[in-house]
């Protein structure tokens, strides 16, 4: 049995990796899911969250989505995401004050769609931070 898998993050805008891994980790829509070589084929929503990938060699590294989907085939696993990011290259800083800012919609008084708006802002902002938490504490 193969040790490696190809892996690809594209989002919208642009390739992200692409590189033989030993094993991702990512957030499914139906809790986290672990993908190695010889994973049967798959494909399934993601959620807004860390994508784990464990390089050939261990070299371990962390990207954020912010949901899509990922799709397993048996020589290629392929996570196509809205948006993708390093996890290195996240605002801490941003993301506490998008989370701040929906919290404050969601407290006072908004309309249904401002409410919606402000619920998809807080995801977003808390699967950030956790990405950010799980880079920090890999270190």
């Amino acid at each position: 049995m193969a040790t490696s898998v190809q892996c690809d993050i594209v989002s919208a805008e642009k390739s992200i990796f692409s590189g033989k891994v030993e094993q991702i980790v990512a957030a499914g829509s139906e809790g986290d899911l672990g993908i190695r070589p010889g994973h049967a084929p798959l494909i399934t929503m993601l959620s807004p969250g860390p994508v784990r990938v464990y390089r050939e060699g261990g070299t371990e590294e962390i990207f954020y989505v912010s949901g899509g989907f990922l799709e397993v085939q048996p020589d290629t696993i392929s996570v196509l995401a809205d948006h993708a990011a390093r996890a290195r290259d996240l605002d801490e800083a941003a993301a506490e004050q998008a989370r701040d800012e929906a919290r404050r919609t969601l407290n006072g008084n908004a309309s249904e769609l401002d409410h919606s708006h402000a619920l998809a802002e807080l995801a977003m902002a808390t699967a950030k931070l956790r990405t950010l938490h799980q880079l920090r504490g890999r270190r």
